[in-house]
């Protein structure tokens, strides 16, 4: 082979060398975490009331005092349109046709209502948060996995309050 013939492959495989590290740089910039984090919403589960204030007599009332707050902790909104929050027990509200704005909350109630931009109501006639321990689990329209809250209530050694896996 001549050096004339090296010298173009060498010239060849550089610049597709280059072409191709041109071409990977933006997407491996793109999928660092540092940045990746800064463009996907923060959504979670902030807040629960799990055991509805006075008698569980299952009016309406009480039912809708039992409730889960879902918040958006970036500044973008988000549409939560097929997302679903559930229980152990496989009870499963759908949020639709709903945007959550950035850096607000969205309470969901058990019971029967009227939805408006900061609460939805899942329509329902029995509690769905167990009072003694549950998890909440917040999904996307995808089905991943987003946001958890658990919790249980301990009655031995004097201590009668709700336990979360994290932070509330």
């Amino acid at each position: 082979m001549s050096s004339r013939s090296i010298r173009r492959i060498a010239a060849a495989t550089l610049a597709a060398g280059a072409a191709l590290g041109a071409a990977a740089l933006p997407a491996s910039a793109q999928s660092s975490p540092h940045q990746a984090a800064a463009f996907r919403p923060a959504v979670v589960i902030s807040g629960v009331q799990a055991d509805s204030p006075g008698f569980d007599d299952r009016s309406n009332y009480s039912l809708n005092r039992e409730w889960i707050d879902v918040t958006n902790t970036s500044r973008r909104s988000v549409n939560l349109d097929g997302w679903t929050l559930s229980d152990e027990d496989g009870h499963t509200y759908t949020f639709r046709h709903y945007r959550l704005d950035g850096r607000a909350t969205v309470r969901v109630h058990t019971g029967v209502g009227r939805d408006t931009y900061r609460d939805v109501c899942q329509d329902r006639r029995n509690y769905v948060w167990d009072n003694r321990s549950d998890t909440a689990t917040l999904r996307n329209d995808h089905g991943r996995f987003i946001d958890d809250a658990s919790w249980s209530r301990h009655h031995r050694g004097g201590h009668d309050g709700n336990h979360h896996n994290r932070r509330l």
